[in-house]
């Protein structure tokens, strides 16, 4: 198959990159992490949470991050929603997007939100339907989607059965992620072909974690299926605290550093990405885990 022409990338550095960091970030260090990357030229940026502060601290200000950012014409802002008490407040906020999260593991969703998937998704219906009122768009995150750090493996028809759910449900897109970094390429492949036979190619998204170095890789692949959709974090931030020892997100800046050497457009300025992953790292008293953004910054200063 003919490598998409064009990709999205959707930018989660600011909600699922900053919810596990321990120390409180500022909430001005947010808004302008936010502003940043929209000057990057990314079109779709997740800018936060709306959970529970008992669970989530770190997103306990989204309001006041929704209210402190420059909304950009052609830029969407959308936020993550557990429950109908969530879409509440990310409405009261303005929100016009927002997200909903399941899980293709059993094992994972009983750890991650005490109930079953059927339970999840069951939670999710009232949500859709008044977004759907509001007028809102709203995308699903199918988690595990190639390991889970309790079960083990999660066999691809387990993920399509949900990413199916989620779609019939009303989700405009659904981003299967890879959340302990464990895919390789031909089961990249696998999950994808299996899921695609339930929704279409065009309706997905790909969201990897690094863990084991083969996100590009699974990228790729991806890309090689058709799908034209992936989320990535600035400066390859984030984590998952179900699993341990579990690395950030795939980093924007070498997702777009391989578009480029494929020649595929995704409308990213890198230099500007780079200055962005050097700026929030920075914030954050480390490097950026991005290799792209490390050998960029080191021939600069050579």
């Amino acid at each position: 198959m003919l490598l998409p022409k064009k990709v999205r990338i959707v930018e989660v550095g600011p909600r699922d990159g900053l919810q596990n960091e321990k120390p409180s970030i500022p909430t001005a260090t947010k808004v302008a992490l936010i502003d940043r990357l929209a000057a990057c030229g990314l079109s779709a940026i997740e800018a936060t949470a709306f959970v529970s502060p008992k669970w989530v601290p770190q997103m306990a200000d989204a309001a006041q991050v929704m209210a402190g950012i420059t909304r950009r014409e052609g830029v969407s802002y959308p936020v993550l929603v557990p429950n109908e008490k969530g879409l509440a407040a990310a409405l009261a906020a303005g929100a016009t997007e927002v997200a909903v999260f399941a899980a293709a593991s059993e094992a994972f969703s009983q750890k991650n939100i005490n109930c079953t998937i059927r339970e999840s998704l069951e939670r999710f219906q009232p949500v859709l339907a008044r977004a759907k009122e509001a007028g809102i768009k709203v995308r699903g995150y199918v988690s595990c989607v190639l390991g889970c750090p309790y079960q083990g493996e999660v066999a691809p028809v387990a993920v399509a059965e949900v990413a199916w759910a989620l779609f019939e449900m009303g989700c405009y897109e659904i981003s299967l992620g890879d959340t302990i970094g464990v895919g390789t390429p031909e089961r990249t492949k696998a999950m994808i072909e299996a899921v695609a036979r339930r929704v279409p190619i065009r309706k997905l998204a790909g969201h990897f974690h690094d863990t084991y170095g083969m996100a590009a890789a699974n990228i790729y692949a991806s890309l090689q299926e058709g799908v034209n959709v992936f989320d990535a974090a600035i400066g390859g931030l984030g984590g998952c605290p179900y699993a341990k020892g579990a690395s950030g997100n795939v980093a924007t800046e070498d997702v777009v550093w391989l578009l480029q050497g494929l020649g595929i457009d995704c409308g990213v300025d890198l230099d500007k990405l780079v200055d962005t992953a050097a700026w929030i790292s920075a914030q954050l008293g480390r490097e950026p885990a991005s290799k792209v953004a490390r050998a960029l910054l080191a021939k600069r200063n050579a």
